[in-house]
């Protein structure tokens, strides 16, 4: 439900802190609903959240939004867009105030030319969403969306956020007014 990275986040905390004066890495700040990254925009550096939660979405044509998953500490945002030298695929929006390492594209991009270990956490990275998405069909193929509402306030209340009914909606794929009728019934 919520994605975050451990061993990501501590490799770009040593990136970052073994700079001696140079500015590879730098640390932004997001307000709660700001946009990190826009659908169908270029790509102008690779991120990464240090700190918060942000909502990965995609825009549909009819501009109905289906929130693909939430982003914790340590996921990374832009580098499958870097590598297909491709517009963003999707919005990555901040749920809450979020806190991003920022790396630019040309120095991301020499990282992955000369540091193995940079490679082997994105290779786990790549094959963990391989996973979540799987197991994420899955669970919505075998629980009630009852329980999926369950699932998302606990994380809501334990991440201390406050998740919209739209945004809840477009998580699950229901209309705010099933989602309504699903929250009258757990109470």
């Amino acid at each position: 439900m919520l994605r975050t990275n451990q061993e990501f986040l501590k490799y770009f905390e040593e990136l970052y802190m073994k700079q001696e004066g140079r500015e590879e890495v730098v640390v932004k700040d997001f307000s709660r609903e700001e946009n990190i990254l826009i659908q169908h925009q270029p790509l102008s550096k690779v991120m990464l959240i240090k700190e918060g939660v942000a909502k990965c979405y995609l825009t549909e044509e009819n501009g109905k939004e289906y929130i693909v998953e939430f982003l914790g500490n340590g996921e990374i945002l832009g580098e499958v867009e870097l590598m297909k030298n491709i517009s963003c695929l999707c919005g990555v929006k901040a749920v809450s105030e979020v806190t991003v390492y920022e790396v630019n594209v040309f120095y991301f991009k020499s990282l992955i030319k000369n540091d193995l270990a940079l490679n082997h956490l994105l290779l786990d990275s790549f094959a963990e969403r391989i996973i979540n998405t799987s197991s994420r069909a899955s669970y919505q193929q075998l629980y009630t969306v009852e329980h999926t509402v369950t699932q998302l306030l606990n994380m809501q209340s334990k991440q201390g956020i406050q998740i919209s009914k739209e945004d809840m909606a477009a998580y699950l794929g229901i209309t705010v007014r099933s989602l309504n009728r699903i929250l009258k019934d757990l109470k």
